[in-house]
């Protein structure tokens, strides 16, 4: 009885694993992993290109920029090969000639579905200490792995990105070159970010009319300009609260979450995009976006995180009118009177700002 059981029992399992082999999926093969020592490796520090009157450019030690590592992260920020049908790059919503934006009040993704917030410009990004409109990401690291699987975005997933770098020779020898790793199989998104990251760190601005003037004395403002420049910095009061609180120079930006008016909202969850307070979790955060650099502003339009505004004759408008109330309403948001003249001068002022020559270095753009 029991060598008869034995037998039945035996019979089944035979009959259960045939069957389950036709079910099964076909097993992938397993991607080679090839050695890589046989490329060169001859790490060279990087030198970021600074203005004399920034300050001295961050970067973390576990990613110390290398030539080979810029070069590296250069060619994967333009590369579709990042996306997950190999049709938009990071460049594609970060154009050189748009200030690194891609002058869109939402950008579109591989299937066409717009993001819900703009695309923010990559000048001297560097020296920010969070990232995205929201504050997401704490490093550009960080940052810089977020886009690939975003469905909206460029919809793929890492693992999949993985296997084609690591199966692309030319990819192979940029790894190798810039992180000295020895085989195939250590190719992965963090290095990726890394690369990118170093990259991103050389987009810097900081060669306008603006810079030229004030802190290279080559040149003069003209009236209307200096005018502009009066308002600009002007210290706040009644009559007119001054814009260098949040857009303080020689970055024209502060790093900081502010609800400068835009939505008015009775209650604290009344906004239909809660910006900061949905990272934090603090509602007090809630209407609140980066402060963004003014750097550029002259192509980095539209403007505001959903791009609402067209032009900075709107953006003016907003300001002087004290926008609308909310109970995260920053208190420097109060509104001032402003002549026909007063805005002709603050927006002749902030088109000193445009940094030509940051727009068109070739060691910035597409290697083709």
């Amino acid at each position: 009885m029991q060598l008869r059981h034995l037998f039945i029992g035996l019979i089944a399992s035979i009959a259960f694993g045939a069957c389950g082999t036709d079910d099964a999926p076909p097993i992938e093969e397993p991607i080679t992993i090839r050695s890589l020592t046989n490329l060169p490796y001859a790490p060279e520090a990087y030198t970021y290109k600074i203005p004399d009157h920034f300050q001295e450019l961050p970067q973390p030690d576990s990613n110390i920029a290398t030539v080979a590592g810029v070069e590296l992260g250069r060619r994967l920020f333009y590369d579709p090969i990042l996306s997950r049908d190999s049709s938009i790059s990071c460049a594609s919503c970060h154009l050189p000639a748009s200030g690194f934006t891609d002058q869109l009040a939402s950008s579109p993704g591989i299937i066409g579905e717009k993001t819900l917030r703009s695309s923010m410009s990559l000048a001297n990004i560097a020296y920010q200490s969070s990232y995205f409109w929201d504050g997401r990401s704490a490093t550009l690291e960080e940052q810089s792995l977020h886009p690939v699987e975003d469905p909206i975005e460029m919809d793929a997933t890492w693992p999949e990105i993985e296997d084609r770098l690591r199966n692309s020779e030319k990819y192979n020898a940029g790894f190798r070159a810039a992180f000295g790793i020895e085989n195939t199989g250590e190719i992965d998104r963090y290095l990726a970010a890394k690369a990118i990251a170093q990259f991103e760190r050389a987009i810097i601005s900081g060669n306008s009319r603006y810079d030229q003037i004030t802190f290279e004395l080559n040149g003069f403002f003209t009236q209307l300009e200096e005018d502009g420049r009066e308002l600009f910095f002007t210290e706040p009061s009644l009559d007119h609260p001054g814009c260098a609180h949040c857009h303080n120079a020689p970055l024209f930006a502060d790093n900081r979450f502010l609800n400068n008016g835009i939505d008015s909202s009775e209650t604290l969850e009344g906004f239909s995009d809660l910006g900061r307070g949905a990272i934090s979790g603090n509602p007090f955060d809630n209407g609140k976006f980066r402060s963004p650099s003014l750097r550029n502003i002259e192509v980095t339009g539209p403007y505001m995180h959903d791009g609402r505004f067209e032009t900075l004759d709107e953006v003016l408008d907003h300001y002087a009118s004290g926008g609308h109330y909310s109970p995260t309403i920053d208190p420097q948001v109060t509104g001032f009177p402003l002549s026909d003249y007063e805005r002709e001068a603050m927006k002749a002022f902030l088109l000193t700002l445009t940094d030509t020559a940051s727009l068109t270095i070739p060691e910035l753009s597409d290697p083709g």
